[in-house]
């Protein structure tokens, strides 16, 4: 049986049903170009579902290219034509051809999931509330009851007491962000060999808005950009969202793809390249010192500039020297955050950026959101001078390993097969099966697994998915794991 028969002989679920519905009418212009959708209200009256049904189905929709988001206006069907880069830097109207623009569909599912929503987008007795997910294995951060809050909360009483606190909890704070912290950042990257003073550093709300600056400041739509396959799902979908036209670079076991960066920075000029140096999300793997030179090279002779993801920095235990500490951010800039250090919530990122676009940063964050969270920087910045930080890395990694060490027990005695060593916060597992499919049926049974299409720029079906360590000690999920996998392979 085919793979298109395949996934047509199982159960659609309501989303899907509506989607392929409303597909239909578009292609066949029942819907013709321009017509506004129903709002989520009226169509999920008009359907008899739940309006997250209906979401949904307009966010896949969006994400195949056939319906577009307006602010305050609703969805609207989109003409034939897409914007695709030329090699002059101009913009041509044609069919879709390779490179897409990947559906962020699949990635906003799995955050409403993380975040407490229905997981991925589910339809489990299409009731009001969110399905209940027994695990997680596919999220991407630590288990809640790993981080440490009581320092945090003694940490903002401090600052509540103090005359001082009182006033950073009321007035605007600047835009760079708290120079306490600018201060301590600046310090730190310094033991990471980065030359980052405090006057270079960016304070964002998280390092998902960090990415969200860069590419407001640096780019505009229909710029071409280098991104890692695989690579962090969320990410294509920011940079999707704003009109950018990814390029996929292979992702292999000393970096990227080094031919197909040349290929591209030839032929389309890109403007930027997305990496990860250390802790590669998804595979856990370091770019090799020889690969981290010779990538600096092409970007300074074909004119791009590096956003280096260190987002994951502190569950690193060593590795090579960052690329921001090799160019010393001359054509790179840095980001990273805290979330995965001290609490989700917590959402304190940064940009370490080279003197010339820092200003061009500094606008960009000012228009997107004024300013920083004041008390929350202050915070982390006590916590800093402290040196509680380095110890809560220090507990978490130990804590890490054993888990992973566990996990990587367990995931090979079901099967499944590594395709990098070990390392960090993920695994990069070849299941063997098509794991959109695998992740359909554990979803029914309440867990959620991210599948490799996730981290496909041009998503495409793959037997991969990426495991959390800290998430799978749960003997029950392995169980539903393996007949979850032996039905998809029937």
């Amino acid at each position: 049986m085919s793979h298109s028969r395949q996934r047509a002989a199982l159960p659609q679920t309501l989303h899907l049903q509506l989607a392929q519905r409303l597909r239909e009418q578009i292609l066949v212009q029942c819907i013709p170009p321009g017509t506004r959708l129903p709002s989520v209200r009226a169509c999920a009256k008009e359907q008899g579902v739940n309006p997250q049904t209906v979401v949904a189905a307009y966010d896949l929709l969006q994400a195949q290219g056939l319906v577009e988001a307006r602010a305050r206006q609703g969805f609207f069907v989109r003409g034939a034509a897409i914007a695709t880069p030329r090699s002059d830097g101009a913009h041509e109207a044609k069919a879709p051809c390779s490179p897409r623009l990947p559906p962020p569909t699949e990635a906003t599912a799995l955050l409403r999931a993380v975040l407490g929503h229905t997981a991925p987008v589910g339809e489990a007795g299409e009731t009001d509330g969110p399905a209940a997910v027994r695990a997680m294995p596919g999220c991407g951060s630590l288990p809640a009851q790993w981080l440490q809050a009581p320092p945090l909360a003694r940490a903002l009483r401090r600052l509540l007491r103090e005359c001082d606190g009182a006033r950073t909890a009321q007035a605007y704070a600047c835009v760079e962000g708290d120079p306490r912290l600018r201060a301590q950042l600046a310090r730190l990257l310094a033991e990471r060999e980065v030359p980052a003073p405090p006057s270079s550093l960016l304070l964002c709300n998280g390092s998902t808005q960090a990415l969200d600056l860069l590419a407001r400041a640096l780019l505009r739509p229909g710029d071409a950009v280098m991104v890692e396959q695989p690579g962090p799902p969320l990410a294509f979908a920011q940079l999707a969202r704003q009109g950018l036209c990814l390029l996929a670079v292979p992702r292999g076991a000393q970096g990227p793809d080094l031919q197909r960066v040349q290929h591209w920075a030839r032929n389309l000029r890109p403007r930027l390249m997305l990496v990860s140096s250390r802790l590669h999300n998804p595979t856990g793997g370091d770019i090799s010192t020889g690969c981290a030179h010779r990538l600096l090279e092409l970007a300074r002779e074909h004119d791009f500039l590096i956003a280096e993801d260190d987002v994951h920095a502190p569950l690193s235990d060593g590795g090579p020297p960052l690329l921001s500490a090799m160019d010393g951010l001359r054509r790179t800039l840095l980001f990273g955050g805290f979330s995965q250090l001290l609490a989700p919530g917590w959402r304190v990122g940064f940009i370490a950026a080279p003197g010339s676009l820092a200003e061009r940063l500094r606008e960009a964050k000012l228009l997107a959101g004024l300013a920083s969270p004041a008390l929350t920087e202050r915070a982390l910045a006590l916590l800093l001078e402290r040196g509680a930080v380095p110890r809560q890395a220090a507990a978490l990694r130990e804590r890490l390993a054993r888990a992973r060490r566990q996990a990587v027990h367990t995931a090979r005695q079901y099967g499944c097969r590594f395709e990098t060593p070990p390392r960090g916060l993920f695994g990069w597992v070849d299941t063997g099966v098509d794991t959109e499919r695998l992740a359909l049926r554990l979803h029914e049974r309440g867990y959620l697994i991210a599948p490799g299409r996730l981290f496909d720029p041009e998503a495409r079906a793959s037997t991969r998915m990426r495991l959390n360590f800290a998430h799978a000690q749960d003997p029950d999920f392995w169980r539903e794991y393996a007949l979850a996998l032996r039905a998809c392979a029937a």
